[in-house]
């Protein structure tokens, strides 16, 4: 346990984007990531949403990654890692929403298991926590789009009330939301307002229209931290939990790979090691309490 100051490191954006249908998401993502990269040819959106990505061609030559069910936790991943190998910037993924509550996704499959409800959710956790980890220690900027529960208010308009569509509790995992750097809630006026954001650049201020300024000022703040060190990239290599942590830390920073793969390596030998030591354990275990 060593006890270190504080300091805060270049980073890539995790941001979310969540609200109902007709809210902008998309249309706010793609302002956002132009911002982030001034450059249409580094922006990809894994679209989930029928070819609707493709609707705002005109603002740009951007990429698209039609992704079609089952939406499982594994699709996205390989998408994602899609992205990056073709040298994309930042990843829209349009949306998230799918891997959760879509055709083939965890809550589907979750129905169709048979069995122990509890048995069941232990096989199918992992996998979405892949999925989180994957987005999170990606090598590159990541814009989430969340779908959100609709619902409809009355207000004031003119001495008259009137409904009006309001979004309500994002569709993807409880507690998601805490995964992201920044998530934007926007309303059906396209207005965004901030409900996370550890920039502290948007939060408990006046809502905003999110545009290509918006991504300006995320990247600014991205670009603002101290540049990653082979000995902050050999920390987290000592932190890591599982082969998978290991493997997307070996992703996210490839200009270390050839100076750290002897750290790389007899950290994977250590997990693996350790794992087989629990298991031989828990068996062993296993085995006592049945015989008596």
């Amino acid at each position: 346990m060593n006890i270190q100051k504080a300091e805060r490191k270049k980073a890539k954006i995790k941001l979310g984007l969540q609200g109902p249908s007709g809210s902008g998401k998309t249309f706010s993502a793609l302002l956002l990531a132009y911002g982030l990269t001034e450059d249409w040819s580094k922006i990809v959106v894994i679209d989930t949403e029928n070819h609707s990505a493709s609707l705002y061609a005109h603002l740009g030559e951007y990429n698209v990654l039609h992704l079609q069910a089952p939406f499982s936790p594994e699709k996205y991943i390989d998408a994602i890692r899609h992205c990056i190998t073709a040298g994309m910037e930042v990843i829209i993924i349009d949306s998230i929403s799918h891997e959760w509550e879509g055709n083939g996704g965890i809550l589907e499959t979750h129905s169709q298991m048979t069995g122990n409800s509890f048995t069941a959710w232990a096989k199918l956790t992992p996998r979405h926590n892949a999925f989180v980890q994957e987005i999170l220690q990606s090598p590159v900027h990541i814009l989430a789009t969340i779908r959100a529960k609709q619902d409809y208010v009355l207000v004031d308009k003119n001495g008259k009330m009137v409904p009006e569509k309001v979004g309500l509790k994002g569709i993807t995992r409880e507690g998601m939301d805490y995964e992201f750097t920044i998530v934007f809630d926007l309303d059906i006026k396209h207005n965004a307002t901030a409900n996370k954001d550890r920039t502290s650049l948007f939060i408990d201020k006046p809502e905003i229209r999110i545009d290509t300024s918006t991504g300006k000022i995320i990247l600014e703040w991205c670009n603002s931290g101290s540049d990653i060190t082979v000995d902050d990239i050999s920390k987290r290599i000592g932190d890591c939990k599982s082969v998978q942590e290991l493997f997307a830390l070996y992703k996210m920073y490839p200009q270390f790979k050839a100076s750290l793969q002897a750290e790389y390596e007899a950290k994977k030998r250590r997990i693996l090691i350790n794992q087989e030591t629990q298991t031989q354990l828990a068996n062993q275990q296993f085995n006592k309490n049945g015989t008596e």
